[in-house]
């Protein structure tokens, strides 16, 4: 009787375990089913989407107002080309969609072969054998901003990204040197050809990295802040230099600013005063700060991108401090890092998601999907970045960046020349954000490779973007 009431148990635990896993694949099969199978046919490594093209003529890809970016003609003979009616102004940003896909053409592949056509338009395209429109996608991108960006960017190398702080939008995104998205299949080979330097398929946005030059002091006097609750009674005498155990530290052009406070010292973009800084911070606090700013971490990027590069810690010899908190050493970034920053802290601190794609509707303009802002983390608490914008205000009103003074919209920011060779070439920087009563504000990050000074050579890009955003 024992063994039989033992057997009888032993087969409900086996008859239930069984069960539990029949349900328990059930279940998934059912979250893959509506929830996951979606993200997974639009991954790009799935060769699977390439068979939607078989039946699905391509959809278009606008701008936020309506301005077609790329679209498929058919011609007479039934041959689809992928068309791009602004050429190189979108290149990087919308992408290409031959010899593999990038940009929007590769993130919302799956979008663009899907067709949400009325069903009886379906039908009958089905019984003619021919194919179905695909979806349009409509894009946060802003295209007056973006022309001003690339027009003000000109034939120099360098990038440019704008965004909305309060939703997180890509507004623009420039890439110098470019190529056209029309002739890119023909010339594919002289482009990727070995020995070929030209690099016009990297988006320097998102993959450039660069020094950030004294656009990183914005990080030095926020660690200082935090490490001195008196930051208010900073004092320094400038003499034009600064040194320690060998290491010199020259102002920009010698110039001698003489008795400074913090306001002044950014504003002169100060070498001396933020060097002497870098000296008194503690170094391992100063390196969490910035991982909690986004450096040699992960970022919120929908972009093949790169991750930003921050290594002084304690230890560190003199000259290694001073250079590094003036944004030289070897901290590097990318423009899309620094158009981050801004715009937490042109948001209270708060960084939203960015993102490209705002919704997709079918041929027709019906919405099949949207996609609302959402919060991807504060980065620097509220009062941290009121005070960091009184101070970046102020580089604007009496600094390196005052040609964006006086002007309908309050804006503010800081100018870099980051040394990247012997010869003291310098690469020149702007970062920073405008605001406007009754308008959302927008954030953007510049640089213009080899230039030389921002406030003469980057500043006046981020004036024509802030100028065509604001355009009444």
């Amino acid at each position: 009787m024992r063994n039989n009431q033992e057997k009888n148990r032993e087969f409900v635990v086996v008859t239930y375990l069984f069960l539990a896993v029949f349900l328990g694949m059930i279940a998934y099969f059912a979250y893959f089913q509506f929830a996951k199978s979606e993200a997974f046919i639009n991954s790009p490594y799935n060769a699977r989407q390439d068979a939607f093209a078989k039946r699905i003529q391509r959809g278009d890809i606008v701008s936020a107002q309506g301005d077609v970016l790329a679209t498929t003609e058919v011609g007479a003979d039934g041959k689809e080309t992928r068309s791009y009616p602004y050429g190189r102004m979108f290149a990087h940003a919308v992408g290409y969609s031959t010899n593999g896909k990038t940009g929007v053409e590769s993130i919302d592949n799956f979008q663009l072969l899907r067709s949400h056509a009325f069903f009886l338009e379906k039908l009958l395209q089905d019984l003619q054998e021919k194919k179905n429109i695909g979806d349009t996608v409509v894009t946060t991108l802003d295209t007056a901003v973006q022309k001003a960006a690339f027009d003000a960017l000109g034939s120099r190398q360098g990038a440019v990204v704008a965004l909305q702080p309060s939703t997180g939008k890509i507004l623009a995104m420039v890439s110098k040197p470019d190529f056209d998205p029309n002739t890119i299949a023909a010339e594919w080979e002289s482009i990727t050809a070995e020995g070929n330097t030209s690099s016009v398929l990297l988006n320097r946005a998102t993959q450039g990295m660069y020094p950030p030059g004294s656009t990183f002091k914005i990080f030095t006097l926020l660690e200082y802040m935090q490490e001195h609750k008196d930051y208010e009674k900073y004092r320094y005498q400038c003499t034009g230099s600064i040194e320690a155990e060998g290491n010199v530290i020259h102002c920009f052009e010698n110039n001698i600013h003489g008795e400074e406070d913090l306001t002044a010292a950014l504003a002169n973009s100060c070498n001396a005063s933020f060097a002497s800084i870098g000296l008194s911070l503690d170094l391992d606090r100063f390196a969490k700060q910035n991982r909690s700013l986004l450096f040699s971490n992960s970022l919120p990027c929908e972009f093949p991108y790169k991750e930003s590069s921050y290594v002084l810690k304690n230890g560190a010899a003199p000259g290694q401090v001073m250079q590094t908190a003036i944004g030289q050493g070897e901290t590097l970034v990318t423009p899309y890092h620094m158009a981050l920053v801004m715009s937490a802290i042109a948001n209270k601190g708060v960084l939203m998601s960015p993102y490209i794609t705002d919704r997709v509707t079918n041929h027709d303009g019906v919405t099949v999907s949207s996609r609302e802002p959402e919060e991807y983390g504060r980065l620097l608490k509220a009062k941290q970045a009121g005070v960091l914008k009184q101070y970046l205000q102020e580089v604007v009103a009496q600094g390196t960046a005052r040609a964006l003074s006086g002007q309908a919209y309050t804006a503010g920011g800081k100018t870099g020349s980051a040394e990247y060779t012997d010869e003291k070439q310098s690469h020149a920087w702007f970062v920073g954000y405008a605001k406007k009563e009754k308008r959302k504000g927008i954030a953007v990050s510049v640089i213009v490779e080899g230039a030389g000074s921002g406030s003469t050579y980057a500043v006046p890009v981020a004036k024509a973007v802030f100028d065509a955003y604001y355009k009444d």
